[in-house]
């Protein structure tokens, strides 16, 4: 028995090793080419392109869901050929990971005309036709997405919106010149190095210990209520932001704090969501809604909850014009802490 376990025990950890052996030299393989241009540009002949127009991702429909299709170099330079553009336009894609087999992905917008880049916009209309595809605006497309496909286009995304916002040092106003990787840009006058930001934001579910309350902007479609979220302040630690955000916006008091997870949003641009679970003190659970952040909030049961996380969509107008009460969906880290908060008390319910 002894020897089994051991047997057991050398195969789990030998396991264990090859998964952090092929993490380890995946993460250092994309720390090379984001620091060197000639390891970048050799990646280039194997890698895999997804194209964008105007931050809009190239998409294919499929049983129902879109895919997101890769182009290899050849055919990209193929179909610049075509269309009259150098391949040196390649030059302002920006990578966004790679396989574990180290196959680089890079993202490539043909569509953005900007001071480095060495070609002006191409057409949408026949590039789709071209591509037999669409360049689909994210927000609409990411549900229908696989998750491996919504994280990289959320991540090209991302770093293509920020490079296209960044051409010109802040301090000097000379452009910008991006490396091949895109990882940073560099202003050839002072030497200044920019890399890409995020904003954090947390975002909290708070409760009473038997109901959470869950708000909702007007910019939210019809019916769908969420977490509370809000930007980190300058100075601020993600705690202090938890207790400030829940204060201003439903005018409660937080009285102890959870983590749970940690998300990369790309809306409006890109964000780090913090989430939280946060319980309010006894008996002080009256909101007071700031109409300025949220058009409404509110108090719901586990029953309630639990009810409309079952629920799918599409969600349309019912007969006496309301919307049914509905949840963000499951990419959201919002539907995590929810779900969370479901499954806390439906456990805490079920008899010892």
């Amino acid at each position: 028995m002894s020897l089994y376990c051991g047997i057991a025990f050398k195969r789990k950890f030998f396991w264990c090793y090859r998964l952090l052996s092929t993490y380890v030299t995946k993460t250092r393989y994309l720390f090379e080419l984001k620091e060197d241009d000639d390891a970048c540009k050799k990646a280039q002949q194997t890698g895999a392109f997804y194209l964008f127009h105007g931050l809009a991702p190239l998409l294919q429909t499929s049983a129902h869901q879109y895919m997101a299709p890769q182009h290899s170099l050849l055919e990209l330079e193929r179909l610049l050929g075509k269309f009259g553009q150098n391949a040196q336009r390649i030059d302002d894609s920006v990578l966004i990971g790679c396989s574990e087999q180290q196959k680089a992905w890079f993202a490539l917008d043909l569509g953005l005309d900007n001071s480095s880049s060495i070609s002006a916009s191409l057409s949408k209309p026949e590039m789709e036709t071209e591509l037999k595809g669409s360049f689909i605006e994210l927000r609409k497309a990411l549900l229908q997405l696989n998750a491996k496909d919504a994280s990289l286009l959320s991540t090209a995304q991302a770093l293509l919106r920020w490079h296209d916002a960044h051409q010109f040092c802040s301090r000097s106003g000379q452009p910008t010149k991006k490396n091949l990787a895109g990882s940073k840009r560099v202003c050839p006058s002072n030497n200044i190095i920019y890399y890409p930001q995020v904003a954090p934001v947390v975002i909290t579910l708070v409760s009473d210990g038997t109901r959470c309350l869950l708000a909702r902007q007007s910019s939210f479609p019809k019916g769908m209520y969420s977490a509370l979220a809000g930007f980190c302040d300058i100075g601020e630690s993600v705690e202090e932001t938890v207790r400030r955000e829940v204060a201003e916006e439903v005018g409660l008091e937080v009285e102890s704090l959870q983590y749970c997870a940690s998300q990369h949003w790309p809306f409006p641009n890109s964000s780090l969501m913090i989430a939280y679970h946060a319980t309010v003190k006894p008996g002080q659970t009256e909101i007071q809604v700031n109409l300025r952040e949220l058009e409404t909030a509110a108090w719901f049961s586990h029953h309630e909850v639990a009810t409309a996380l079952k629920r799918k969509g599409p969600y349309t107008q019912q007969q006496n014009g309301t919307f049914p009460f509905w949840l963000p969906p499951k990419l959201a880290i919002s539907h995590q802490l929810i779900k969370e908060w479901v499954e806390k008390q439906t456990s805490s319910s079920l008899p010892a």
